[in-house]
């Protein structure tokens, strides 16, 4: 019908890059679980294996969608020390990867390898549901898998079913499905599954940088002229 449509490109990148790794470090280092025990008289006594989880160094960490996002959040990993950086996706991206030397594997074996999983892809039909039962099935049983692209990408019902098994050691969720993920959803009762309210892009800056480029928009479109970010359909 003639309507232009505006939007805010690569403006969240760092920001959701910063959640990303923030949302590893708390479910793989068991933060919220451990901060809830202050607070609820579970810390007593000094006892040897209270609290563990698992650490980055000398890890693998594979990334699912080595675009803008994924190469930002392989570049803040990379100082905490991890050994491998392994990527999927449509094709490989051999200029992108070369900063992490990171290498292109099949899914399927980035699912077997990995230590740790970020999934950091756009929507696709390709895509839609590819974190499933066959997926986790192949992790090992102390990965972790962390989600900060779109909540359809994951299979939650399969991803439940993982957690409570032990096919897998936990998972971190900006994004679900629904948004927001109704109180008594089951993945909330667990207590190796730490779920945001898709914050990924919730910093001052970044929100108000948002608000410039879509007001900007706006304005030329009433103008007639052209946006300075016009999705061509």
């Amino acid at each position: 019908r003639g309507i232009r449509v505006g939007y805010t490109p690569d403006v969240l990148t760092d920001a959701t890059a910063e959640l990303t790794v923030g949302l590893l470090l708390a479910t793989c280092r068991r933060l919220l679980e451990a901060a809830a025990e202050v607070k609820t008289g579970g810390w007593t006594t000094w006892k040897p294996l209270w609290m563990c989880g698992y650490g980055l160094s000398g890890s693998t960490v594979g990334i699912i969608g080595l675009g803008r996002i994924g190469q930002a959040v392989a570049r803040r990993l990379k100082p905490f020390g991890v050994k491998n950086f392994l990527y999927t996706g449509s094709h490989p991206k051999p200029e992108n990867a070369a900063e992490f030397q990171a290498e292109f594997v099949p899914l399927t074996k980035l699912a077997q390898e990995s230590d740790f999983i970020v999934v950091t892809c756009a929507l696709t039909p390709d895509t839609q549901g590819m974190c499933n039962k066959n997926f986790f099935s192949r992790m090992k049983k102390t990965s972790v898998f962390i989600n900060t692209s779109r909540g359809t990408v994951v299979n939650q019902e399969d991803l439940y079913d993982a957690l409570v098994n032990g096919q897998i050691a936990a998972a971190g969720l900006d994004v679900t499905t629904p948004e927001p993920l109704p109180t008594d959803h089951p993945l909330l009762k667990l207590r190796n599954c730490v779920i945001l309210p898709h914050i990924g892009s919730a910093t001052y800056a970044t929100r108000s940088t948002m608000a410039v480029l879509a007001a900007d928009n706006l304005l030329a479109g009433l103008q007639g002229e052209r946006m300075p970010h016009e999705l061509l359909l």
